[in-house]
C-alpha cells in the first residue's frame, strides 16, 4: 500500500482538555495518600482503527501547572529537588495503544526531566459517542498505572525515625480522557 494512502485514512483525535484529567497520587508519611494534578496539558491519538488498536499516541504536561492544593508543596515539586521546571518545563509521552481481547494497554516512553523509560499503563476503553452540544464524535478512555520517581531522578528522600520515606517512590497515576475526533 502506498504510504500517502495509509496516511489520508488515519483518523486525528485531540484531548478534550476540557473533560479530561492527568491526576498522580503519592505516599505521604507512610499513612496517606497526596493526590495532585497536572492543570495544563495536550495529547492526540491518530488511529487506523475504529477500535484504538495500535494508535499512535502523544501527550505533554506542562510541570508549572503542578497543582497539589498546597502552594508550598507545588513549588517545591517545581523544584530541583523533583521536576526542576525551569530547566525541564514538559514531561512528555510517545507510544501505542494495544488492544489485547478486550484489553488495552498503553506502551511507550514517558520523559521525565532528561529520562525517557518504557511505562505500560492500564487502560479502559470507555466507547464512543456523538456529543449531543457539538454534534462532535467523541472517545473516552482511563488510563491507570504506576512508576518509580526515582528513574526519572525525582530522589528528594527523607528519611523518617520510625523508617520509611516522608514521599513514597512509587507514583500511581489517573487519567481521564476524553478526545475529540478532528474533522
Amino acid at each position: 500500500m502506498n504510504k500517502e494512502a495509509d496516511v489520508a485514512t488515519r483518523t486525528a483525535w485531540n484531548f478534550d482538555v476540557n473533560h479530561s484529567e492527568v491526576v498522580f497520587h503519592a505516599t505521604h508519611l507512610i499513612i496517606t495518600d497526596v493526590r495532585g494534578h497536572f492543570r495544563s496539558f495536550d495529547g492526540n491519538i491518530y488511529s487506523d482503527d475504529d477500535d484504538f488498536n495500535g494508535a499512535e499516541v502523544g501527550f505533554s504536561a506542562d510541570i508549572a501547572s503542578i497543582d497539589t492544593n498546597n502552594k508550598d508543596r507545588d513549588n517545591h515539586l517545581r523544584s530541583e529537588d523533583f521536576f526542576n521546571a525551569e530547566k525541564y518545563p514538559k514531561l512528555n509521552f510517545k507510544g501505542n495503544l494495544v488492544k489485547n481481547g478486550e484489553k488495552y494497554a498503553l506502551k511507550g516512553d514517558l520523559t521525565i526531566r532528561d529520562i525517557t523509560k518504557p511505562v505500560s499503563l492500564d487502560v479502559m476503553y470507555r466507547g464512543r459517542v456523538k456529543d449531543p452540544f457539538t454534534g462532535m464524535e467523541k472517545a473516552g478512555f482511563k488510563i491507570v498505572g504506576k512508576i518509580n520517581r526515582f528513574d526519572y531522578h525525582l530522589k528528594w528522600n527523607v528519611l523518617m525515625e520510625a523508617g520509611g520515606s516522608i514521599v513514597g517512590q512509587e507514583i500511581r497515576i489517573e487519567c481521564n480522557v476524553e478526545l475529540q475526533k478532528q474533522s
